[in-house]
């Protein structure tokens, strides 16, 4: 399985950051991250990058219910955004709202939306798919 360089993940939940990032370390996938705690910081962060043509990550894993800018807000913004590399996004969230579903689906950008907690074998199956299509 393709390794992943650089992981980002945009959420304020400190517990799923760390057992994200320690299921991601265990099963050697990532071992390097990005945190952001929303979406505005977030896409300040990823804005700086992009314009010092820094390292971007290869994923993002996005909460969609964060203070200051949610995961909507950021995504709307984000796509406005002209970056040298295409980068995926995996929606992971909470909700369970047929119509955020069908919105993730709107966004290019999007490749999947999962439903909080993520387990091993899920994270397993989206680095498949995320092998698979690089």
């Amino acid at each position: 399985m393709k390794k992943i360089d650089l992981a980002c993940i945009i959420d304020d939940d400190n517990i799923f950051i760390y057992g994200v990032r320690k299921v991601m370390e265990l099963a050697e996938i990532c071992n390097n991250f990005s945190i952001y705690r929303n979406g505005q910081e977030a896409l300040n962060g990823l804005k700086s990058i992009i314009s010092s043509n820094e390292k971007l990550p290869d994923i993002i894993l996005l909460d969609l219910n964060m203070p200051v800018l949610d995961g909507w807000q950021f995504l709307d913004e984000f796509i406005k955004i002209p970056a040298a590399k295409k980068i995926t996004i995996y929606i992971v969230s909470s909700s369970v709202d047929p119509e955020d579903v069908l919105r993730a689906k709107s966004y290019e950008i999007v490749s999947n939306y999962v439903v909080k907690p993520i387990t091993m074998k899920k994270l397993e199956e989206l680095m498949r798919d995320f092998a698979e299509s690089h």
